[in-house]
C-alpha cells in the first residue's frame, strides 16, 4: 500500500508542477503576443483602420491595436540588435500586458514626434544604458547619397524599462510609438498587422478563420498556435513522457503486490486446499486473492491521491518551509526568471493516475490469483 500510495502521490505531484510551469510560460509569452494578428501578404497592412473595426465588431474579440514589427540594430555605448514594436500607447493595453511589466516608466511616456523608447531590462543591461540615456536605432533600410548607401538612423531617449521575465524579450525587445517607428521605418500610415486579443484564447483558430472570410482577401492572419504552437507541443509532448516515465513508479509498486500476494499464496497452501476440501471452487479461490491485492490497490491509491492532492495544492508554501528549514534556496530569482515553484492540479490528472493505478494493481492480481486457484488439496496436505 505505501509503494502504490507513493507512486500516485510523486505522480500528481510532478505533473501539477509541470501543469504549473507550463501555464506560467504560456501567461509569460502570451503577455507580449496577440492571440491573433491581421497582416498584410507583404509585410504592410494598408487598409488597417478597416481591419481594425471589422475586428471589434466580433463578440469574441475584447481588444484590437495596430502594431509594427521589425528589426533594428541599437547603438550607445556597446550595440545590441532588437526587435522593435511600435505602439499606440492608448490602445496597446487592450492586448499587450507590456504596461503591466515596467519597471520604470509608463507605457504614455511614449509620445509622437518625440522618439522616446522602452526596452527590455537585459537589452538595457547589454547597451550599458538607463533612463534618460540616448540610443541610436539603425533602421534595415539605407538612403542614397553622393557618398553611397547610408543606413537610416534616429537617436532615440530612453524613458522606461520592462521586464517580462522571458530572456527572448527581455533581452531582445524594445517599444517605441507607433508614429515614430513609421517614420524611422518609411512606412507610410501603413502597419505591420492588426494584434488582437480573445476572450478565449483557446478559440483562436476558430476567430482566425471566420475573420479571414469575413476580411476578404489581401489579409494573412495568424493566432498565438501557429506562431507559439511548437513551445506548447514541446511541453505537452514532455509532459506526456514524462507521465510514462514515472508510471514506471506504479509497475515496481505493482511487482511488489505480485511478488507479496505470491508469498501469501505460498503460505497460505494448507488453508486453500482445505477450502478446496470443503468445496471452494477454483473461482471462488481465484477470487480471494484479487479481491485482496484489488482492495491493497485501492486502499493505497486513495492514501496517494489525498497525499499528492494536499501537497500539490501547498506545495508554494511547502517549498518556502522545506528551504527555510535547510537553508539554501532551490530557485533563486537572480538566477532563474521563475522563482518559484508554480503549481496547478489538474482533476483530470488525478483521475488518470487514480485510474492507471488501480489498473495496475488489478493486473497484478491475476497471476497470483491463477497460482492459488491452481493449488491440488492432495499434494499440499501431504505432509500437514
Amino acid at each position: 500500500m505505501a509503494g502504490i500510495a507513493l507512486g500516485v502521490a510523486t505522480i500528481i505531484i510532478v505533473l501539477s508542477v509541470m501543469n504549473g510551469f507550463q501555464n506560467e510560460m504560456k501567461t509569460r509569452v502570451l503577455s507580449m503576443v496577440s492571440h491573433a494578428v491581421i497582416k498584410g501578404y507583404d509585410g504592410e497592412l494598408v487598409d488597417w483602420p478597416n481591419a481594425l473595426q471589422q475586428a471589434e465588431t466580433m463578440p469574441e474579440v475584447i481588444g484590437a491595436a495596430p502594431f509594427i514589427e521589425t528589426e533594428a540594430l541599437l547603438q550607445a555605448s556597446q550595440t545590441s540588435g532588437a526587435f522593435i514594436r511600435g505602439v499606440l500607447p492608448e490602445m496597446d493595453g487592450k492586448v499587450s500586458e507590456i504596461g503591466a511589466k515596467l519597471k520604470i516608466g509608463k507605457l504614455s511616456d511614449l509620445k509622437a514626434g518625440e522618439f522616446d523608447i522602452i526596452l527590455g531590462i537585459e537589452l538595457a543591461n547589454k547597451l550599458g544604458v538607463t533612463i534618460d540615456d540616448k540610443v541610436t536605432v539603425f533602421a534595415p533600410r539605407v538612403s542614397i547619397s553622393p557618398a553611397g548607401a547610408i543606413p537610416t538612423s534616429k537617436r532615440f531617449t530612453v524613458v522606461g524599462v520592462f521586464e517580462v521575465g522571458m530572456y527572448e524579450y527581455d533581452s531582445a525587445m524594445a517599444v517605441m510609438h507607433l508614429s515614430d517607428a513609421q517614420k524611422l521605418f518609411r512606412m507610410g500610415d501603413t502597419v505591420s498587422g492588426v494584434q488582437l486579443k480573445l476572450k478565449d484564447m483557446n478559440q483562436a483558430l476558430q476567430v482566425a478563420r471566420r475573420l479571414a472570410v469575413d476580411l476578404g482577401g489581401g489579409f494573412t492572419i495568424e493566432d498565438w498556435t501557429r506562431r507559439h504552437g511548437n513551445l506548447f507541443k514541446a511541453v505537452r509532448t514532455e509532459k506526456i513522457m514524462m507521465f510514462m516515465i514515472l508510471c514506471l513508479i506504479l509497475t515496481v509498486a505493482a511487482f511488489n503486490l505480485i511478488s507479496t500476494l505470491v508469498v501469501t499464496v505460498m503460505q497460505k497452501q494448507a488453508d486453500i486446499a482445505i477450502l478446496r476440501t470443503m468445496g471452494a471452487t477454483p473461482a471462488t479461490i481465484m477470487r480471494i486473492f484479487m479481491v485482496q491485492g484489488t482492495l491493497i490497490g485501492w486502499i493505497g491509491t486513495l492514501v496517494g491521491v489525498l497525499c499528492g492532492v494536499t501537497v500539490a495544492l501547498n506545495i508554494e508554501r511547502i517549498v518556502p518551509l522545506i528551504e527555510t528549514l535547510l537553508g539554501f534556496e532551490a530557485m533563486p530569482a537572480d538566477v532563474y526568471y521563475i522563482s518559484k515553484l508554480p503549481s496547478e492540479l489538474s482533476w483530470i490528472d488525478v483521475s488518470t493516475v487514480a485510474g492507471v493505478s488501480v489498473l495496475f494493481a488489478l493486473l497484478a492480481t491475476i497471476y497470483p490469483a491463477w497460482r492459488a486457484a491452481r493449488t491440488k488439496p492432495a499434494q499440499a496436505l501431504r505432509y500437514e
